[in-house]
């Protein structure tokens, strides 16, 4: 067999076929591709993202900040209260997590991150400058549009606090949208309290009625002492005007529901995350599967009315 006749094709056929293969995916035929054109393009791949901020919450838990270092992927990026994330350690794997710092604070992206794993492990010993992935935003967060004009009562418990940032950083920055704003957190310990600056600030502002409560109080506790929701007990809310949004174990929510239904607020504007859920981010795997509904697209955040419905999930 001659050179030029290898399995009966004429090299310079060959030479053509491969000289005719596009190398550059971020741009066709002079047309360079938007951030939200190449995130719509594969929302499998992770975007490459640096460590701009690490806080320390707690002896389990961090604050990540990161940056996009793409601009056109950085631009592209917008989320809403609630959303989550697929953070890649290169090399380690993969991991979804709510996303913890408001729409309005464009650029970065803030991760509370609770080291439990392989994968939290290595993220908990990486530092400032360091790369990792970052894909998404997924799935269907709180509805923030539908709940300006109205009074909020948001309660959180343990790291559920962490999706619930967002929404209530995001009323912040949009205060005079809203009415009434109503805060409760606990948490087992006051050790175990996270975000305690940010919990000084809205202490005391006038516009935000904050309660704070622990399971185990000690002597340097100065709050109330009690399950989380212990504070209804005093609460003063106006069930007509009002949306609840709650996040935390899975225990709490039917408890905080019911205490929010002996106030009167109706099932559909009751909202809650079933973060704890979320796999995929795509519905693919199935992992994320309760009843009928996929958490990763559906959700994670649900109405009542909508969780009372799906087998399994309350």
């Amino acid at each position: 067999m001659t050179p030029s006749r290898e399995r009966g094709r004429p090299m310079a056929n060959r030479h053509a076929f491969t000289t005719s293969v596009e190398v550059s995916p971020l741009a066709v035929a002079g047309h360079v591709k938007t951030g939200a054109e190449l995130m719509a393009e594969n929302p499998y791949r992770p975007w490459p993202a640096r460590i701009t901020s690490i806080m320390e919450l707690t002896a389990t838990e961090k604050l990540f900040e990161f940056r996009l270092i793409d601009e056109r992927i950085r631009e592209a990026f917008h989320q809403q209260p609630g959303q989550f994330v697929e953070l890649s350690i290169f090399g380690v794997g993969e991991a979804p997590i709510s996303i913890s710092s408001s729409p309005s604070k464009s650029g970065f992206i803030e991760l509370c991150v609770r080291r439990a794993g392989r994968f939290t492990e290595a993220l908990h010993k990486m530092q400032c400058g360091d790369i990792v992935g970052i894909r998404g935003p997924f799935g269907r967060g709180f509805p923030f549009e539908k709940m300006r004009g109205h009074d909020i009562l948001l309660v959180a418990g343990g790291l559920g606090i962490a999706p619930l940032r967002s929404l209530i950083n995001n009323i912040h920055d949009e205060r005079s949208d809203f009415g009434k704003v109503t805060i409760i957190y606990g948490s087992k310990t006051p050790q175990e309290v996270m975000f305690r600056n940010q919990f000084e600030m809205w202490r005391h502002r006038k516009d935000f009625d904050l309660y704070l409560t622990v399971d185990h109080a000690d002597e340097t506790w100065d709050g109330e002492e009690g399950l989380v929701t212990k504070p209804f007990e005093h609460l003063e809310i106006n069930p007509d005007t009002t949306f609840g949004a709650l996040c935390g174990p899975p225990v709490m929510y039917r408890f905080v529901v019911q205490e929010m239904r002996k106030k009167g607020i109706s099932y559909d504007h009751i909202y809650m995350s079933f973060e704890r859920h979320m796999k995929c981010g795509m519905g693919k795997c199935g992992h994320c599967q309760i009843g009928h509904q996929y958490c990763c697209i559906d959700g994670p955040v649900f109405n009542y009315w909508e969780a009372k419905n799906i087998q399994g999930s309350m």
